[in-house]
């Protein structure tokens, strides 16, 4: 069972910049917090979305937010699922109106499970065969391999003509990556919420990753810590259920807060960063394991230049998944199973300068439903006269 943490927040979240939002008994607000005080950037923007695509969203929090008397540690403990007070404010995902996008196979370790998934037809008892079967052919050390160059292209061809290419394989280091719609906007849980896997699922995982907030105008504005949760065997069927695999009842986790690019954290700090997973189960399971973002082999600028420009405009802006450094394989149950999720997971993503985003795990249709979207937020607007732009 999940508790709640009022330690979760970044290790130094009284000296930075930081976007979150909070359910009050009035509804959401948008909050920023700088140098650890907070600010209510409700009346000037109404959206998250509208703040971000102001020019300077960090000069705009003294310019144009205001004070708030709001306890962020003392939020984030009541945002635990089964023990929030709705009377008193919890956070949700820091973002509203922005398109929610993923890259996927952007590391080595993630690109060689997408291929052992489609090797499997989504049968997990093939895995650790056919792990091994792939790594005798193509080793498991591509980091040095950038995509879209010669020397991908060149392994290319020698995968080819030895009958192992895969469509994995050609978004992992071929020209193009791959990037998809993780969710609808507003349909991303906050930090404390639970996570759905959808009970048809035999084979099921978390994909900790860091998440790059982007403007309008294709500016990166901050990073947080995202749960792109999947369903292994549904992907692993056919690439074309891809959106059934991944958009799922409260499928998406975002948190606990987004932090903002200023004078001390930029996106070489993402770019260093180390993402921590911790996964307890009920039946006494326990799997950590730790992957570092810049092992990515694209970086976070070039996905994001094919996320957005000429091609593909976000007017409310987006935020982008970077992809997960690891797919956790542990053994749960009979050797060669590898891992999948069960009832009652407490999923914990962390990184210390991002924070901790900690759900448990339940049924898609045992998780509450998503009733509070687009819609429902401009009428909340609308009924406390605050602007919705």
């Amino acid at each position: 069972m999940l508790r709640p943490d009022a330690n979760a927040l970044p290790e130094d979240w009284r000296q930075g910049s930081f976007a979150a939002r909070a359910m009050t008994p009035e509804g959401p607000i948008a909050i920023a917090l700088l140098q650890g005080a907070a600010f209510d950037m409700t009346p000037a923007f109404g959206t998250v979305s509208a703040w971000f695509n102001a020019p300077d969203p960090v000069a705009a929090i003294r310019a144009r937010g205001v004070p708030l008397a709001f306890d962020l540690p003392a939020t984030l403990a009541n945002s635990a699922h089964g023990a929030c007070d709705p009377a008193k404010p919890y956070l949700l995902a820091p973002i509203d109106l922005q398109a929610v996008k993923a890259c996927g196979v952007t590391y080595v370790r993630s690109m060689l499970e997408r291929v052992i998934e489609e090797r499997c037809r989504g049968d997990a008892t093939q895995a650790e065969q056919v792990r091994a079967e792939v790594r005798g052919i193509i080793g498991d050390d591509l980091s040095a391999v950038k995509p879209g160059s010669a020397e991908a292209m060149a392994l290319k061809a020698a995968l080819v003509a030895k009958g192992w290419w895969s469509q994995y394989l050609e978004v992992g280091i071929g020209p193009d990556a791959e990037i998809f719609s993780k969710c609808p906007p507003m349909a991303s849980v906050g930090p404390g919420a639970k996570i759905g896997v959808h009970p048809n699922s035999q084979w099921s995982n978390p994909e900790p990753e860091a998440v790059l907030a982007v403007n309008a105008r294709g500016e990166i504005l901050g990073a947080m810590l995202g749960n792109d949760v999947n369903l292994r065997d549904v992907e692993g069927r056919s690439a074309l259920l891809l959106g059934r695999a991944k958009d799922n009842n409260a499928s998406c986790a975002l948190g606990p807060v987004l932090r903002l690019f200023d004078a001390g954290f930029s996106l070489d700090d993402v770019r260093q960063a180390e993402i921590a997973l911790s996964i307890t189960g009920e039946d006494g399971f326990a799997l950590a394991e730790t992957g570092a973002v810049g092992a990515i082999s694209r970086d976070p600028e070039d996905v994001v230049a094919q996320l957005i420009g000429p091609h593909h405009h976000y007017p409310d802006g987006a935020v982008l998944f970077l992809g997960t450094p690891f797919s956790p394989s542990k053994d749960r149950g009979a050797p060669g199973m590898g891992f999948t999720h069960k009832p009652g997971d407490v999923v914990r993503i962390a990184s210390p300068r991002l924070g901790a985003l900690a759900n448990e795990v339940d049924r898609t249709d045992a998780c509450p439903p998503w009733e509070f979207g687009i819609g429902a937020l401009f009428a909340s607007l609308a009924r406390r006269g605050l602007p919705r732009t």
